[in-house]
Order: structure tokens, then sequence, then C-alpha cells
């Protein structure tokens, strides 16, 4: 059965995929970036490639999602998947259904903060930025966003269809909030720990804890992507030349970069939204 690990780009999945790696494959929690790489990316051409070759194609693609989770969970057993795709409904075919889902860790993030960091890792304006995020989207593989490990076509949506899709009327669900973990982060690996022990069973101290809130901190993950030991930035493009993907983390406070009238039209259009999870 699968526990989704789903967020809208930039908001923090790679944390989060961190702290749950180290959590549930170390003993001493420290983290080591093969690890993550056992949270696997979901669409990717090696789950569909039984079913179809057209990767570009949606309503091709649409029809395998669930017969290619049926097949992931074969053997049973709890598995974690990374994904960007909204939890949609394309004509009749579902994403996901409650046969192949386990349990969602959606991981959310003030979206006024979130165009700032499009903007560094697609390369984008602010002004497209902010129409990123506010415009349904279906991205294409190597062209608006690099997925490691093969690309398939991904319907992302906008920030608050993300939000929504999967978040609304799914029982097991928990909630990160990326201003959570920068504010209190025992508090949050608390949270995770109590949520995922429903479902899967790990070892957790005192000590080990600290090794994960130390090991995948911030500074430890860019320390890594600067090592060269980190796979998943995208790249300039269509040059070699990498975009940094730990850009300003914790640092970036959308109050001293976004216009003025970029943050009063992303607080009048998603409203209800940021409100709910106490953003306004």
């Amino acid at each position: 059965m699968i526990i989704w690990v789903a967020s809208y780009p930039k908001s923090g999945n790679t944390w989060v995929r961190s702290i749950i790696s180290s959590l549930i494959y170390t003993e001493d929690g420290i983290f080591d970036f093969p690890n993550i790489k056992k949270i696997d990316q979901y669409p990717q051409r090696r789950f569909l490639e039984y079913f179809t070759q057209d990767y570009n194609n949606i309503h091709e693609i649409k029809k395998h999602w669930i017969a290619s989770q049926e097949r992931i969970n074969l053997d049973t057993k709890i598995k974690f998947f990374k994904t960007h795709h909204l939890n949609c409904k394309v004509d009749n075919y579902s994403f996901t259904n409650k046969e192949c889902t386990r349990a969602t860790i959606y991981v959310v993030r003030d979206p006024r903060n979130i165009i700032d960091s499009i903007s560094n890792h697609f390369s984008k304006s602010i002004e497209e930025s902010k129409k990123f995020l506010l415009t349904s989207k279906i991205l294409s593989p190597g062209k608006e966003i690099e997925f490691r490990g093969g690309n398939v076509i991904t319907y992302l949506g906008s920030w608050k269809e993300h939000y929504k899709f999967w978040t609304k009327n799914n029982e097991s669900l928990l909630i990160i909030k990326y201003e959570d973990l920068v504010k209190n982060i025992h508090q949050e690996i608390d949270k995770i720990v109590k949520f995922l022990k429903n479902f899967i069973n790990f070892e957790i101290s005192n000590t080990k804890k600290e090794n994960i809130i130390k090991s995948t901190s911030f500074e430890a993950l860019k320390k890594i992507e600067e090592n060269g030991e980190f796979t998943e930035n995208v790249f300039v493009g269509g040059s070699n030349e990498k975009v940094k993907f730990f850009n300003k983390g914790p640092d970036n406070n959308w109050q001293n970069t976004l216009p003025k009238n970029i943050q009063i039209e992303l607080e009048n259009e998603l409203k209800n939204e940021l409100t709910e999870l106490g953003y306004l």
C-alpha cells in the first residue's frame, strides 16, 4: 500500500522525505542521501512501461494510473512515494484510490513564499511564477519541469487545486506546513512519528530524533548539494548548468521580496485557502 508524500513543487517535500527516510531506513537517524531514493517518484516511466510507452499523452497515461499502482502494491508492503501530481480525475480515470493508497502526508507552504522559489528553480520572472502558481497546468516531460528517474507527463494543476484535491475528503491525512517545520522541528517530527506509527513499525529515540534534526537541516542538505551528492536539480534551459536546489530555504521571506501588487493578487485569489491554513 502506498503512503504518498505529496506537495506542490518547492514546498518542502525534499525536507520531509529526508526526515521520513532517516526515521524508517536508518537506525541512528543520521541522514544519508541514498536513503531518500528509497522514497521513489510517481509517476515514472518504469512504473508505467508495462502498460504503455506513450509517456507524453495524458489521455493514455490516465488509463494506467490505478493499474500501475495495483502492480506496485502486489507485495502488499507499505511503501512511500513522492508526488507533485494532482490527486485528480481525468474523465472517469482517478489518479489513485482507497485500495491503492494507505495514507497521505501533504506538505504545504505559504504560496507567497513559493513564488520566489519557483522563480529560481524554473528560471522564471516573478510575474511568470505567479501565473505558474495560479494557473492549472499539465507539465510535459523535459520541458517545464524535470523529475529524476524517467519523466512522465504530470497533471500539476494550480496551487489551489493541488491543495484542495489532496486534502479534501482524505480520511488518512497528515498536513505538514513548511513554516511549522522551520518554527518547531521537534513538534513536527513528533507529528510525523505518531502518524506513521499507525501504518509501519520503526524505532525512535531522543538521540535518533536529534540526529535527524541535525542531519536534515537546511544547512546540512545544502552542503550535500554543494558536495555534488544531490541529484534532484533541474538544469538551466537546455544547458549542463544545474539550478541551485537549496537556495534560500528558511531565509526566503515573501515580505522582503514579493511586489505588493502580486501579494494582493495572491491574497485575493487564495483568500479561503490562506485563511484555512492560518497564513492570513
